[in-house]
């Protein structure tokens, strides 16, 4: 049995309503074990508005980041609530990190809402690297959904900032946790392909030396290091071709846009090469639908399921 840490993200979003669906339709399947890690009162109000009271009682819920009655609006976006999403989390993943959990599962947060509460946060990446004492770009995002798994070189950044980060030794670390989370999700020696930076990976220097520059030296390296890789080459044309089982993106845009096309609202965003493993939904916390009852939980149970190893 695993044992899953699951946060309940913003709570005036539909991360509360999607945590009580999910484990509802979870109840009697022995293969894992979910402690729910949120606010007690948001999580009362939404199970009596969607039936689910009877399960509220048997939940095994570690009260934190409740919100004051005035701040608990569904569909608002504020600081409060921004602050409670990373508050559940962070609890969620020190227990884990303690040893009380195999993994974490989170809910949805509001990333507008979490900086209007004054806290640094650029996704659930690096605040997994930031609570395990690691350098904030050494956990990567892995998106897994459609049939895809993708893992980014850069993530929550303007393309100029990701076009200054990225850097051979960036790009084998990402490479690394991909395949070592292919691994633990059951997938041993994947085939690996990298997306080139510019189109048609610079089409030999033409649009750029970006590529020459960064991802081929990037490639030797993971060659020299048992790790063997196509590319870099277009995205367009590793996607088309679709013969590899990790692919190694270099910007936001190219890993997210593809996977969501494939399974829009239902991928998994599992965060690699930290000390704790986190999965969250693909999707955001869906403000424009909080609070009416018509959230559905298929993206959180792909990820509960993933990091169980049920799927």
């Amino acid at each position: 049995m695993r044992r899953i840490a699951l946060s309940t993200g913003d709570p005036n979003g539909i991360g509360p309503e999607i945590v009580l669906r999910a484990l509802g339709a979870l109840q009697g399947d022995d293969r894992l074990q979910a402690t729910v890690f949120g606010p007690p009162e948001v999580l009362r109000r939404t199970a009596q508005a969607i039936g689910l009271e009877q399960l509220l009682s048997k939940l095994d819920l570690r009260p934190v980041g409740e919100l004051p009655s005035a701040a608990a609006v569904p569909g608002e976006v504020n600081a409060q609530a921004g602050a409670s999403a990373v508050a559940s989390a962070t609890a969620a993943i020190l227990a884990c990190q303690a040893g009380e959990f195999d993994a974490v599962v989170a809910g949805p947060h509001h990333e507008t809402a979490i900086h209007q509460a004054g806290i640094p946060f650029s996704g659930y990446p690096s605040l997994v690297a930031r609570l395990c004492g690691q350098d904030e770009h050494s956990v990567f995002l892995l998106l897994v959904g459609g049939g895809l798994r993708i893992v980014h070189v850069t993530l929550h950044e303007s393309v100029a900032t990701a076009l200054e980060r990225i850097t051979p030794a960036l790009i084998v670390a990402a490479t690394q946790a991909g395949v070592r989370a292919c691994a633990m999700l059951g997938v041993e020696q994947p085939k690996v392909a990298l997306f080139g930076i510019n189109p048609h990976a610079s089409e030999g220097g033409l649009f750029g030396p970006e590529d020459e520059e960064r991802v081929v030296p990037a490639a030797l390296q993971l060659h020299e290091l048992g790790i063997p890789v196509d590319g870099p080459a277009g995205a367009d044309t590793l996607l088309a071709d679709r013969r590899h089982d990790l692919y190694v993106a270099m910007l936001h845009d190219q890993g997210h846009i593809p996977v969501k096309l494939l399974a829009p609202q239902a991928a998994t965003a599992v965060s690699i090469g930290g000390k704790v493993l986190l999965a969250s939904t693909g999707h955001g916390s869906a403000m424009d639908i909080a609070g009416k009852g018509t959230a559905r939980p298929d993206a959180l149970l792909r990820s509960l399921r993933l990091v169980a190893g049920i799927s």
